[in-house]
């Protein structure tokens, strides 16, 4: 099934500038792209059921008519340097994402604002005693 994502909103003109890891998360998290790839096993771990066909659609979604899976997986390699996902050992077309390097990565004053937050909370309850 050769699915257009021409017509989602993430696939406008200015969302080229996408990273390849956040366009298979928006895959993984629609259904109709479930015979194509899916999450599977550990946390974090996904299948890619059809290589050619995600292969197309990153082609689209970067305006890449030539892409083909040999290209995708290339670009997956770069990934494992940065630690943001990793081929599953022993499984054919099977990946793990790093969520916690993710969240990093993409929010990397996430955790501050956490602490800050939790500080905030401390001092109120102390000032309250």
């Amino acid at each position: 099934v050769k699915t257009p994502i021409a017509s989602s909103p993430e696939s406008s003109p200015g969302s080229r500038q996408i990273q390849l890891w956040h366009f298979i998360l928006e895959l993984l998290q629609k259904e109709e792209y479930q015979g194509v790839i899916a999450w599977q096993g550990d946390y974090g771990e996904f299948v890619i059921k059809d290589p050619d066909e995600v292969a197309r659609l990153w082609g689209l979604r970067k305006c890449k008519p030539h892409m083909n899976y040999d290209k995708l997986s290339r670009a997956l390699r770069y990934y494992y340097n940065k630690r943001i996902l990793h081929k599953t050992k022993g499984k054919r077309f099977t990946y793990k994402f790093n969520f916690s390097k993710v969240v990093l990565v993409n929010y990397p004053l996430l955790d501050m604002k956490f602490i800050c937050e939790e500080e905030s909370r401390e001092n109120v309850t102390d000032g309250v005693k």
